[in-house]
């Protein structure tokens, strides 16, 4: 059996570190360098997908591209909420949000496999790629978020991102260094004996 390059306790240790960081606790003026952002995606790449479809695209919003990124955002809220819940302050929020993080990432599932692979099994692959991507990113130091507000399915967002009818934006991936103090949240999950059934005789 060949070596692992990371010990289970390393691996656990930074799987249960990883948190959801929201844009406000990241810090807007701190660049994240172009080659560490290349490196998570390619981290992200190497998920389990069937078939080997890889089925991603990652769109990196920085700078002033970010005013594009809202301005789509924004026109699409209006476009696709009832009247009855449209809120200005979400509207608002939406506006403000890609402005606190350094970077934005677009991730788009993208159908290269037919009816062969069922469109499942591609936002799965998906799933796994964007955990790879924000383990990574928490292993760098960064603070991660990841956010899947319904208007990234509305027709002037996916025309934005020249998203194809087969295809999905999955979510946005916020991406930054925590804030000077930030306390790192800390979390708790149910005991795991509660979680799994075990089958272990041929009547089972």
């Amino acid at each position: 059996m060949p070596e692992s390059p990371v010990t289970l306790a390393q691996a656990s240790a930074l799987i249960r570190h990883r948190r959801s960081i929201k844009p406000q606790d990241l810090d807007p003026a701190r660049e994240v360098d172009a080659e560490l952002i290349t490196e998570l995606i390619e981290n992200a790449t190497w998920a389990p997908n069937h078939g080997l479809t890889e089925p991603w695209k990652f769109h990196v919003f920085q700078g002033e591209a970010r005013h594009a990124l809202i301005a789509s955002m924004q026109q699409t809220y209006r476009e696709v909420t009832p009247a009855a819940e449209f809120r200005e302050d979400k509207l608002e929020k939406i506006g403000t949000n890609p402005l606190l993080a350094p970077v934005v990432i677009a991730c788009v599932m993208e159908r290269r496999g037919g009816a062969k692979i069922p469109e499942v099994e591609e936002i799965e692959a998906m799933a796994c790629a964007l955990q790879n991507l924000m383990l990574s990113a928490t292993a760098a130091g960064l603070g991660s978020y990841w956010s899947s507000p319904p208007l990234l399915d509305g027709a002037t967002f996916r025309s934005f991102l020249n998203v194809n009818a087969e295809d999905r934006c999955v979510g946005l991936i916020y991406l930054g260094w925590p804030r000077a103090g930030l306390n790192w949240p800390r979390s708790v999950r149910q005991p795991v004996a509660s979680k799994i059934i075990w089958r272990t005789t041929a009547d089972a």
